[in-house]
């Protein structure tokens, strides 16, 4: 996947979002004229899938000065790739160059770190409990503030999904977004059928045709009868049925593919969504049910962030630490080269 270009709006760069006490910090050290060049390693509570480095080394390329500009100044930055698997209190990143370079920094990058890393390995979770046998495509662009939906979904398909629902997510993503249709549709419409026609008379032929067939009638019954019209033209159906009638089902599933191959719409895929997580997913694929794809939202967008933390090991090249942390910067072999 090509790397997309981050965006690191002004207030980042200008130091915003940092805690008030790094503020302070720099202030003091101005004043001080104390500046030592420092190593930061950052590490992660939990194990995971690496996302947000890039991001970082976007952020980091615009605060960081260069050795062109600054010749006093030394700096380099280390990490793992994006998408590497780590283990908890493993370096994942690693910081040397004057303090007050990146003293504004920290919030923002621990923060950019536990929230990627979270979504990331929240997917890889959905991903290895469909064992290759279906996609998995991030639906959870809906759980979450608009201003960060795109790095879910970027953080989704890192941590293996195939695809993104959102427009911005799939940019981001270098992915092509993957949709259907919401249920306002069909009800506008008054049916499915209907509103199924409209939708493949309308819409470029790059738009998968994939029709949400729960909404008025039995779900294999609004199946066969999208079928029907669309033949082989239709790509998939989408089945979402609401918790208040039991959710998605794997009998439901079975009754669905049944149907469709029984009238020789065997092409006809079958995508679930509605609740998915690990748990059910692996409950499916353990029962071999017939879905090409699930939309999973708020298990990848509601992942508890994995909190990071930056240690200061070094100070001009002396090894410290405070109480509880090993003192110097740990063996880290996989580390490379960044900035």
């Amino acid at each position: 996947m090509t790397t997309p270009p981050f965006e690191i709006r002004p207030s980042v760069i200008k130091g915003d979002p940092a805690d008030t006490y790094l503020h302070w910090t720099k202030e003091i050290m101005r004043l001080e004229s104390v500046n030592p060049k420092v190593l930061l390693d950052f590490s992660a509570a939990r194990d995971g899938i690496l996302c947000g480095i890039e991001e970082v080394k976007a952020l980091l390329g615009n605060v960081l000065p260069s050795s062109e500009n600054d010749s006093d100044s030394e700096v380099e930055v280390w990490g793992l790739e994006e998408g590497e698997e780590f283990k908890a209190g493993e370096p994942i990143l690693r910081i040397i160059c004057n303090y007050a370079s990146v003293a504004l920094y920290e919030t923002s990058i621990c923060g950019i770190l536990s929230s990627c890393i979270a979504w990331a390995t929240a997917a890889k979770e959905c991903v290895d409990a469909a064992e290759n046998t279906a996609a998995i495509i991030s639906h959870g662009a809906r759980h979450i503030h608009p201003n960060v939906a795109h790095l879910l979904d970027y953080a989704s398909v890192i941590g293996g999904c195939s695809s993104v629902s959102t427009n911005l997510g799939s940019k981001t993503a270098g992915r092509s977004p993957v949709g259907n249709m919401p249920h306002s549709l069909p009800l506008i419409f008054g049916n499915t059928v209907d509103a199924a026609v409209a939708f493949d008379k309308h819409l470029g032929v790059e738009v998968q045709r994939i029709v949400v067939v729960d909404t008025f009638h039995d779900e294999a019954e609004e199946s066969l009868n999208v079928a029907e019209v669309l033949r082989d033209k239709l790509r998939g159906v989408r089945l979402d049925t609401p918790i208040e009638r039991g959710g998605v089902t794997p009998t439901m599933v079975l009754e669905v593919r049944n149907k469709l191959d029984q009238m020789n719409f065997q092409h006809v895929e079958i995508y679930v969504s509605g609740g998915f997580n690990p748990e059910k997913i692996k409950q499916f694929t353990d029962l071999n049910i017939p879905v090409h794809g699930y939309l999973v939202g708020s298990y990848i967008s509601s992942a508890s962030p994995n909190d990071v933390r930056a240690d200061l090991l070094e100070i001009e090249d002396k090894i410290v630490s405070k109480r509880g942390r090993l003192p110097g910067r740990l063996a880290s072999p996989r580390l490379e080269r960044l900035i």
